[in-house]
């Protein structure tokens, strides 16, 4: 078990890769093409409430399912790996409940969100595995 304050560390640091990362891309990268598709499902104000409780919920959950049995097995390939498996289910769970549920809920903006999270998660969940080994968690 990694003693609390490891954790916290390991946690902080996995929480600014993700946050960085996801920003850049909601923000900056592919803002017009979200708005382009799902411009219409959208709130003018953004509750941030519940995205700061998903990103807290969602970093725990890479570094548990991820990081943590790639730092067992000192492998940031089997993070990345275990990193995509994730993303890709997560943001299944949207995008696909979205397709089911929603009207109008845009099919390339689905397929596009999918890619993002797998690939995202896939490399929070690596980098996180390499910053373990340079702060020597274990």
């Amino acid at each position: 078990m990694m003693p609390p304050v490891q954790f916290l560390k390991l946690y902080a640091a996995t929480a600014a890769v993700f946050f960085a990362l996801d920003l850049t891309w909601l923000g900056v990268v592919a803002k017009g093409f979200y708005k382009a598709q799902m411009g219409h499902l959208t709130r003018v104000d953004v509750q941030w409430v519940p995205a700061v409780v998903f990103y807290l919920v969602y970093v725990t959950a890479i570094i548990v399912l991820c990081v943590k049995p790639a730092i067992e097995r000192d492998s940031v390939a089997r993070g990345a790996a275990l990193g995509a498996v994730f993303g890709l289910a997560a943001y299944a769970a949207f995008d696909l409940t979205g397709l089911a549920l929603l009207k109008d809920f845009p099919l390339t903006g689905a397929f596009v969100d999918l890619a993002w999270g797998t690939c995202v998660t896939a490399a929070v969940s690596g980098a996180s595995v390499a910053i373990a080994r340079m702060m020597h968690i274990a």
